[in-house]
């Protein structure tokens, strides 16, 4: 067992944006931390091809581990009354999803971890997240906790109606699941069992907001809440040196060398994050074209960080005809998927 070290979960479909991480890792975390990929699938050639060339990085293999969490999150969400109430042909909301393979974590090699998503670069050590995890349990760094009642993660007044916690309370604990601190077996087989029984059986999925995405992360809310160990979130620290943004797609950031910055202050942030940015703009940003991402040069820089011969010297935009046919297929697959969907009369 080692005493610290890093997760991620990926596959094929977002090599470009591993390899940037585990560079960003490399430079601004440390050369010598251990790196594990958990699989999302089997779609891996790719994947393992690169973590041959570099010696602190290996593939989570507990396949048993795996099925567990894939089975749990399907259990819980096929469980729900709503779970396969279709509108005009589509799941309101559920849908299968390889994601919870994160909580693998739980289940490793790493005493103490922090998990990062793949659409991630790392821009600041871990110091500070590790030694948090000497008073809590859980370490997270957003501002899910800011989402407006409606489209929360958890449902406030159901959760208050059932523990009397109320809103204010329940609301500092939510969180994401991009990025998080733990240790080794905070969840263990039996605790797991009894939030699944509870999920199920005493019908608390309702604790979770339903008008939310009922992701990955909705799931994690409850399991953390319904745990009841100590949490911490660095956006709600007394001290404002620790309130920064992460999101490229929304958060202004300065440029130091490659490694980004809170506009506002100047603050060291832990992670760039390039959530609703879909992993095949990174495929084509990664071979010459101007996708229009925030913060692609950042990207371009740890992407190609050991092999600066192939980053694209210039960035094209895609032509009409290009953008033309992906358009047509978008909306070949879309018809395609609302046909398949369709109940049967």
């Amino acid at each position: 067992m080692q005493s610290s070290g890093i997760y991620t979960l990926a596959n094929d479909a977002v090599f470009d944006q591993l390899v940037a991480l585990l560079n960003s890792i490399e430079v601004n975390v440390s050369r010598d931390i251990p790196v594990c990929v958990i699989p999302y699938n089997d779609q891996l050639e790719r994947v393992k091809e690169e973590i041959a060339t570099r010696a602190n990085v290996t593939i989570f293999a507990d396949k048993s581990s795996m099925q567990y969490w894939e089975d749990f999150y399907s259990q819980v969400w096929n469980a729900h009354p709503k779970a396969h109430q279709k509108v005009q042909g589509h799941p309101k909301w559920y849908k299968n999803s390889s994601l919870f393979r994160k909580m693998c974590a739980f289940d490793g090699q790493f005493d103490k971890f922090v998990f990062y998503d793949a659409d991630s670069l790392a821009m600041n050590p871990l110091n500070r997240v590790l030694e948090k995890l000497n008073d809590y349990e859980f370490i997270f760094d957003d501002w899910e906790h800011k989402k407006a009642t409606p489209v929360a993660a958890l449902n406030f007044s159901v959760i208050e109606n059932a523990i009397s916690l109320p809103e204010a309370q329940v609301r500092s604990k939510i969180h994401c699941s991009s990025f998080f601190g733990s240790k080794l077996g905070v969840f263990n087989q039996h605790e797991r069992e009894i939030l699944k029984e509870q999920l199920i059986n005493n019908h608390e999925y309702d604790w979770i907001n339903e008008l939310s995405l009922w992701c990955d992360a909705d799931l994690f809310n409850y399991m953390t809440l319904r745990c009841d160990r100590p949490l911490f979130n660095f956006t709600l620290s007394p001290d404002g040196q620790d309130r920064t943004g992460n999101c490229a797609d929304a958060d202004p950031f300065v440029n130091v060398n490659n490694i980004l910055y809170n506009k506002e202050g100047l603050k060291p942030i832990h992670r760039l994050h390039y959530m609703n940015y879909p992993s095949i703009c990174f495929q084509r940003l990664s071979q010459g074209e101007d996708v229009n991402i925030r913060y692609q040069d950042e990207f371009l820089h740890y992407r190609f960080l050991k092999n600066p011969e192939q980053k694209p010297r210039y960035l094209n935009p895609p032509s009409p005809l290009t953008t033309t046919s992906r358009n047509f297929q978008k909306a070949i697959h879309k018809v395609k998927k609302i046909l398949t969907l369709a109940p049967v009369n």
